[in-house]
């Protein structure tokens, strides 16, 4: 049966695969942090369920620290943009479809645990998203390397460029997303909970699903992402007003809930994972003013796209 662990296993076979690559990179004058710290990953995926809280925290700062220093950018082996449009003008649409092939798997295989008897005995049903996600990542490359015969270490060299293109900021989700599960132990939730009730009313499911969607997207836009966001407002409004009080729906309250979320990071610089990442992948001069230019195009869907969510619950949610 595959589970959560083996997807670890393969993520830090990954990381530790950058790690070598860019220890070995000697056009890149920091190669050996930028080794550092995919190692540190690596070790994470690998040992983080034996290293301990403290090992782990340990683990993190050493992240920060070498995040801190500055990355440095890798000059993998690649091909050049000529051979690039060449093979998007011969292929044409088509190169789209081993992208497609993960969605679709990952989509598969979570129906394929939940709706069948067989299911189960291939994919632990507790991990069953995450799992057939990694496996449509796994399977999508196979089709690459069959269809375009590329050299053997161009997925890992091209996974390379771009998480060198990124930069740390490709590690803020799950940073955030632990940030937000602190808060919720410290009982933030609570007080944010409080202090809706005392100025909010929501008595009625159409005030609470505001409350709730709107609060999701400027938790977001303070925090810099919807992973830390959610556990708070959810905790706060969520789950006691407008689940448990008011009869929705957990599971659409939920989902609707993050997209709402999502909704903030579009309109936020936190969110320096979502929207440094054009700036950084497109090697604009001025990505400051690209970061801006970014978010100033995003807010004019972000905020229809925020009135949607809201409507989508009001409607959806409650049975």
């Amino acid at each position: 049966m595959i589970t959560l662990d083996h997807a670890y296993i393969i993520g830090g076979f990954f990381f530790a695969a950058l790690a070598l690559l860019s220890a070995l990179d000697r056009e890149n004058a920091r190669r050996l942090r930028n080794a550092a710290f995919y190692a540190l990953l690596a070790v994470s995926f690998w040992a983080g369920h034996l290293i301990g809280d403290l090992g782990n925290g340990l683990l993190a700062l050493g992240l920060v620290i070498i995040a801190v220093m500055g990355l440095g950018q890798g000059k993998p082996a690649t091909t050049s943009q000529a051979e690039r449009r060449a093979s998007a003008e011969q292929r044409g649409n088509a190169l789209f479809l081993p992208a497609l092939i993960i969605p679709t798997v990952a989509l598969a295989g979570t129906l394929l645990v939940q709706y069948t008897d067989w299911g189960p005995a291939f994919i632990a049903s507790k991990d069953k998203t995450l799992v057939s996600l990694v496996l449509g990542v796994l399977i999508a490359i196979g089709v690459l390397m069959v269809w375009l015969r590329p050299p053997l270490l161009a997925p890992l060299e091209e996974g390379r460029r771009l998480m060198d293109s990124v930069g740390w900021a490709a590690l803020l989700p799950q940073m955030l997303a632990a940030l937000g599960a602190v808060f919720l132990a410290a009982g933030v939730g609570e007080q944010v909970g409080a202090i809706f009730t005392q100025y909010v009313p929501l008595d009625t499911r159409t005030m609470a699903v505001a409350a709730y969607c709107i609060g999701m997207a400027l938790f977001t836009i303070i925090m810099g992402n919807a992973f830390a966001a959610f556990p708070v407002m959810t905790a706060a409004v969520g789950l006691p007003f407008v689940v448990l009080e008011l009869g929705g729906d957990p599971a659409r309250v939920c989902a609707i809930g993050m997209l709402a979320g999502f909704c903030g990071t579009l309109m936020t610089p936190m969110a320096a994972n979502f929207n440094v990442v054009p700036a950084n992948l497109l090697e604009l001069p001025d990505r400051k003013a690209a970061l801006n230019g970014v978010i100033r195009a995003q807010i004019p869907t972000a905020i229809p796209l925020l009135a949607a969510n809201i409507l989508l619950m009001r409607f959806l949610a409650f049975p």
